[in-house]
């Protein structure tokens, strides 16, 4: 017996630190990240079945190499053969446009599976972390946020539950006298419906959610239009997260209309994708992550930020420093009386070099009598 308990304690230790971690990665949470390609570029290299994972400061890299900036100086070398596996090794060939889109509590599903979109793209597995986009110039860049408030109740109208569900080829019928209790269905891409009612309060967010992603999304568009004719034409980043998952998860838990609402949403931002891709003439990729442990209360998780170029120094005067003043006026004398002498110098050698060609004899010229031998 004796002899058991030593392999018995190293069992349940091995057991112990097993479990931690286990618990350090759920904490920290995972996700996954889609690279969309253009319909007539390639910025992406070919999808592989060989599952990869990258960080998410590397995604902002990336970000910020597809906008046309430097990588970050921070960047490892493992980091940048991570790059290398994901873009195109071409630098004048970036699309200087990119659609980045957070979506949380998409738990373990997989929007490949509803899409084509989602199915032909670039995917590589992330660990969800605070990261950043690191961009050179604040000036060359137009960034559009995603993250405006949606549509209040009160301006949510069942005139914008047509056109929405029009736009994404369902119906929206309201028989009731009262608005916005009535049903949206949408077809979804495995041949199923989904049918939310207006009248219950996590169909409503969920809906309201998707339609404010839609007209913020169109609001980047207007801007693009208003860009397109200045001239250099800054890169454009349309970014934000989308949260509408979680009100409408927290309701039903694991119920299949979950399920359905996230196919939904991938239906939803195809149509938005594809639309994008006419619209910039092929001049843009998106870049969508997806997070499948629940979000913390803050803003995006890639955040940008703008370093400073390095400036040229300049010598300033110090006001009020006798000795600054003094040299100063020395450094000035100097140059005055320097530019004085030199322009003496030239006016008398160009009266002097006047005088001897006017009162040449002609026969001593030997630029014009080179030929002529002179006694």
């Amino acid at each position: 017996m004796d002899s058991k308990n030593p392999s018995r304690f190293s069992l349940i230790l091995l057991l112990i630190i097993s479990s931690i971690l286990f618990l350090q990665s759920s904490a920290d949470g995972s996700g996954s990240v889609y690279f969309l390609d253009s319909s007539t570029h390639h910025y992406f290299q070919s999808p592989s079945s060989e599952p990869k994972s990258m960080s998410l400061p590397e995604v902002g890299a990336a970000i910020s190499v597809l906008l046309g900036f430097a990588p970050p100086s921070t960047l490892s070398s493992m980091s940048s053969e991570k790059l290398n596996e994901v873009l195109v090794a071409n630098p004048f060939n970036r699309p200087y446009a990119v659609f980045s889109l957070e979506i949380n509590r998409f738990g373990d599903k997989h929007p490949e599976l509803g899409s084509d979109l989602f199915s032909k793209a670039l995917k590589r597995e992330v660990t969800i972390e605070d990261a950043e986009i690191q961009l050179s110039d604040e000036n060359e860049l137009s960034l559009v946020s995603l993250n405006e408030p949606v549509t209040a109740d009160m301006e949510l109208s069942d005139a914008d539950l047509t056109d929405f569900a029009s736009w994404l080829g369902g119906t929206y019928l309201n028989t009731a006298p009262e608005p916005l209790t009535g049903e949206l269905t949408v077809p979804l891409a495995n041949g199923v419906q989904i049918k939310l009612h207006m009248s219950k309060k996590a169909d409503r967010e969920f809906t309201r959610s998707l339609i404010a992603l839609n007209q913020n999304v169109w609001r980047a568009v207007t801007l693009h239009e208003d860009l397109a004719g200045s001239i250099p034409t800054p890169a454009e980043l349309i970014e934000g997260r989308f949260d509408g998952l979680k009100a409408f998860e927290e309701h039903y838990g694991t119920d299949d209309i979950v399920q359905e609402g996230a196919e939904l949403l991938v239906t939803a931002l195809s149509k938005i994708y594809d639309s994008l891709k006419t619209l910039y003439k092929g001049q843009l990729v998106g870049v969508v992550i997806f997070n499948r442990s629940p979000a913390k209360e803050s803003d995006t998780m890639l955040t940008v930020k703008f370093t400073m170029r390095p400036t040229s120094r300049l010598l300033e005067e110090k006001e009020g420093s006798h000795d600054a003043s003094l040299l100063i006026a020395e450094v000035l004398l100097v140059r005055r009386t320097l530019a004085w002498i030199t322009g003496i110098i030239f006016l008398i050698s160009t009266l002097m070099g006047t005088w001897f060609l006017l009162y040449m004899p002609l026969t001593r010229d030997t630029l014009l009598y080179s030929n002529v031998k002179l006694d």
